[in-house]
This record gives structure tokens, C-alpha cells and sequence, in this order.
């Protein structure tokens, strides 16, 4: 069971990174522009390179990353561990830090927070409960902390590497058209990735879900004013033309009556049929995983779908260059 959330402080600030990553937490995509997200890709595309050479990089020699997994994780957990050690650095492992640590005991996150930022130098947390990485932010005053998922609020490194994917195939951010289909309530990785989108010029996006999971009506607000946002409800309405498709599960997590899941949980499937009928040639699929059920496996094998070949190995790359310019330099 998690603790209760501590009050925030009112006068907590998320630093803008205005192409300065040095000593930064990141907690969500309203501290990026695409000034720093351009810099960020660069030095992604500078350690692949790197990598491909087989060069061995050394950026966090002598740094210690302290991995605090509240909440069930392995691509999002593997994938920093894989980062840190690539760079030379060494970790702290903790998952299911509600049973596997002092929180057990009663701890509050702010205290696990101060504990563990005297042990490391970067502390990359994720959370149940939204909001949990600005008081781990808070909390820590020596070192950076980056958000790897709070709740239904935010997930920026996976943004990143969903951003970093698309610049790859299209080589722009710009006058983009994709859909967001799934469970668009309480899928952080769509709430970030909408803000990073909106971000840039003539993008638009049409969004497929339940009338139940629709985006939250406050975040609907201030993103239309920034991206074209249209609501769909049916596969039929999804016009062919479409960048890329974003897919995403059913958050059964996030429901307290599993009949209301049963519901609305496989409501949108992408088949081969669907990529026939709706799909074109020069789109990509994507997907944040992990999937159960909402992408037939007949889908991998399409050239078009790159949540396997692509966004797993970029969430490696793109981790490595966030930490390399928090904490150091290449």
C-alpha cells in the first residue's frame, strides 16, 4: 500500500531547461522547448554512432544512480539500468519500494527521497500517485531527480524517446498528423507525449478512446490551444493519411471495478485489417508497451510497425544522453 502524499511546497518550480541539461530535474514536458529537445537528439545520435564504433563511453564513470521503482516497471526500469552501466556508472536497484524498503515501515517519500540522495547522484523515481516526482524534487536538494512515471500524471523520458522515434522517420516535429488511441485518461505516456508535440508548429492529432477515457478535461483545455485536437470514437473515423499511430493499453491498474474494465478494455485493436483498410504506406506504428491484446503479434512483422525495433533501443539512447547531460559530458 503507498503512503499518503505529502503537502507540496506552493512555491516549488520546475526549472525550464532552455538547452541546459546540467543538474536539471526532469519531471515533465512543460520544462522542455525544441530548442533543448533538438540538443538532446543531437547527443542521442552522437552516442549511437559512438556505440556503432563500439567505442567505449564513459560519462558517468564514478556516478551512482539510484533507481526508487514504486510501482511495477521492466522496460522503463531495464532501460535506465542499461543506460547507466553503458555509460560506466552503477546503480541502485530498488523495485517495489513500498515493500522492499522503509517505506514498509511507515517512511514517507520525502524522507526515502533524502536517504537515498545521500547514497547518489541522480535519483530516477517512479510513482503511483501523480505528483510524487515534484515532491521527490522537492525533497532532494542535492542532486537531480528525473520522473519515470507518476501515476496518471507524466512519463517525460518516454515522451522523449516517442518524439526521438518520430524525428528519426520524418525527420521533423512539424505539420505532423497521428492518432492516440487507447486509454487517453490515465495514460501518462500520452499526456506527455501530447505536450511535446504541441510544442511545434501545424501539428495535429486525432484521439481515439471510450467516452470514459477520454484525455482530462482540464489537460484538453490547455493543450487545444497550442495543437489541433480532434476526438473520435470509432476506428471508422480515422482518416488514412495519418504519420504515425500510437497505441496504447487499457490501464486496468487504474480501475477500482473491474467489470468497468472488462468494458472498455480491447475496445480498439489494430489488426493487419485495420492497417490495410486504414493505414499507408509511409505512417508508423507505435506503441509505449506493454501491450495486452490491443496489437495483434501478426502486426510485428509489418515495416512499418517500430514499437520493438525502434522505441525499445531508443529509450536506451535517449536515456543515455539525458543522463549524460545532467551529470556530465561525452
Amino acid at each position: 500500500m503507498t503512503q499518503p502524499m505529502e503537502a507540496k511546497r506552493l512555491n516549488f518550480f520546475m526549472d525550464k531547461i532552455n538547452g541546459n541539461f546540467k543538474k536539471k530535474d526532469i519531471l515533465s514536458l512543460d520544462q522542455f522547448d525544441p530548442k533543448s529537445l533538438s540538443k538532446l537528439f543531437r547527443t542521442t545520435d552522437t552516442i549511437i554512432r559512438k556505440l556503432k564504433r563500439k567505442k567505449r563511453l564513459t560519462s558517468l564513470s564514478g556516478k551512482i544512480i539510484a533507481l526508487l521503482f514504486f510501482e511495477p516497471s521492466s522496460r522503463t526500469f531495464g532501460s535506465f539500468a542499461s543506460a547507466v552501466k553503458r555509460l560506466g556508472g552503477q546503480t541502485i536497484e530498488v523495485q517495489d519500494v513500498g515493500r522492499n524498503s522503509s517505506v514498509a515501515k511507515g517512511e514517507s517519500l520525502s524522507d526515502t527521497i533524502k536517504v537515498f540522495e545521500s547514497y547518489s547522484d541522480a535519483i530516477v523515481i517512479r510513482h503511483p500517485e501523480k505528483g510524487s516526482a515534484k515532491i521527490a524534487a522537492q525533497a532532494a536538494t542535492t542532486v537531480p531527480v528525473i520522473n519515470a512515471g507518476d501515476g496518471t500524471g507524466e512519463h517525460p523520458t518516454q515522451a522523449i524517446l516517442d518524439l526521438y522515434t518520430i524525428y528519426q522517420k520524418f525527420k521533423r516535429l512539424d505539420n505532423l498528423t497521428g492518432l492516440i488511441a487507447g486509454d487517453l485518461l490515465n495514460g501518462r505516456t500520452v499526456h506527455s507525449l501530447i505536450k511535446g508535440l504541441s510544442l511545434y508548429k501545424k501539428n495535429a492529432l486525432y484521439l481515439l478512446s471510450p467516452k470514459s477515457l477520454g484525455l482530462p478535461t482540464e489537460l484538453m483545455n490547455n493543450l487545444a490551444k497550442k495543437i489541433r485536437l480532434v476526438e473520435i470514437e470509432n476506428e471508422t473515423d480515422m482518416p488514412t493519411n495519418l504519420h504515425f499511430w500510437y497505441w496504447t493499453r487499457v490501464q486496468k491498474e487504474r480501475f477500482k471495478n473491474l467489470q468497468e474494465y472488462k468494458k472498455v478494455k480491447n475496445r480498439f485493436i489494430i489488426a493487419p485489417e485495420l492497417v490495410v483498410k486504414k493505414g499507408n504506406q509511409h505512417m508508423i506504428i507505435m506503441h509505449p508497451l506493454p501491450r495486452v491484446g490491443e496489437i495483434d503479434p501478426r502486426v510485428d512483422d509489418d515495416e512499418r510497425a517500430v514499437y520493438l525495433k525502434l522505441q525499445v533501443p531508443n529509450g536506451v539512447y535517449t536515456r543515455m544522453a539525458l543522463l549524460t547531460l545532467i551529470l556530465s559530458r561525452l
